[in-house]
C-alpha cells in the first residue's frame, strides 16, 4: 500500500483497544446523533464474531430484546465507540458462535471463563517458552 495511506490510516487508530473475544460479554457505549443534540447509548450482549484487522476490524454483538434476537456490527476503532467495558467472559470453543442465532433461553448462556490480567498471561507466556540452545528439566 502507498506509504502516505498507511500513514494516516495509523493516526486514526485507537491506542488502547480493550482485549475482547468471542464470547465475552461486552457492554459498548455508542455515540448517537439525533437532531442538533449528542447522547451515548449502552448496547449490552454476547461477542459472536470478530473479523478483519487494522481499521477495519469489527466484532458483531447479539443480544435478545423482548424475544427477538438483535445483533449489531461495531468498528473498534469508529470514532462513534465512545468505550467498550467487558462485563463477563464466556468460554468459547470456536471462533464464531453463529449457533447462538438457533437457541432460546438459557441454551444461549455460556460458561464463564476465569481471565488472567495481560501481564499475568504475558508473564505466563514468557516462562513457559524456554530460550533457544537451554535445555529444560521436567520434574
Amino acid at each position: 500500500m502507498n506509504s502516505k495511506i498507511v500513514e494516516f490510516l495509523s493516526t486514526k487508530l485507537k491506542k488502547e483497544l480493550p482485549s475482547v473475544r468471542v464470547g465475552d460479554t461486552v457492554k459498548v457505549t455508542v455515540r448517537i446523533k439525533e437532531g442538533a443534540k449528542e447522547r451515548s447509548q449502552n448496547y449490552e450482549g454476547v461477542v459472536i464474531k470478530i473479523k478483519s484487522t487494522g481499521i477495519n476490524k469489527t466484532f458483531t454483538v447479539r443480544k435478545v430484546f423482548q424475544g427477538v434476537g438483535v445483533e449489531r456490527v461495531f468498528l473498534f476503532h469508529s470514532p462513534k465507540v465512545e468505550k467498550v467495558t467487558i462485563l463477563r467472559s464466556g468460554k468459547a470453543r470456536r471462533a464464531k458462535l453463529y449457533y447462538l442465532r438457533k437457541r432460546v433461553g438459557k441454551a444461549t448462556k455460556l460458561k464463564e471463563k476465569e481471565r488472567l490480567s495481560e501481564e499475568t498471561e504475558n508473564s505466563l507466556q514468557k516462562e513457559s517458552i524456554p530460550e533457544e540452545g537451554k535445555l529444560v528439566e521436567i520434574t
